[in-house]
């Protein structure tokens, strides 16, 4: 790490609230969040350290965002049907084509890719919008 990236790594953790405030600002040209001064050091660490050494490449990026489940999605979201446990799964046959889903901790499981919640792999199978729990037979039908 360069020296000056060092020192003023250094100087973020003595900085007060209103300093670091007041740093996100000159660092990312906005008003700073309504964040935690720990999330407010953080991030302004990340920005100075990306303008040093650059930007994350786009391929660790995508499989950051592969492996953390599309989103930052930690477990399968809850359904109006009750939670959704790691390991059902879903069976839909869509044009003569078998779609096996499995639930995750992390989200849902389909073709070797997670994703954050079955309407994602509806629209992913149909390249249309619908509803996942609906598209897998879980919601009853609106009259």
């Amino acid at each position: 790490m360069t020296n000056s990236v060092s020192l003023e790594l250094a100087r973020l953790a003595t900085m007060k609230p209103a300093e670091l405030r007041s740093r996100w600002h000159e660092v990312y040209r906005n008003v700073a969040p309504n964040i935690s001064p720990d999330l407010l050091r953080r991030g302004i660490a990340y920005r100075l350290q990306e303008k040093v050494y650059g930007k994350l490449p786009s391929y660790i990026k995508r499989e950051l965002d592969r492996l953390n489940g599309k989103g930052g999605t930690s477990a399968p979201k809850p359904s109006r049907l009750g939670p959704i446990l790691p390991g059902t799964r879903f069976v839909r046959e869509w044009n003569g084509k078998t779609i096996a889903v499995t639930a995750t901790e992390g989200g849902f499981e389909w073709d070797n890719d997670t994703y954050g919640s079955l309407s994602e792999i509806a629209r992913k199978v149909t390249g249309a919008h619908w509803s996942g729990p609906r598209f897998f037979g879980l919601a009853a039908k609106v009259a």
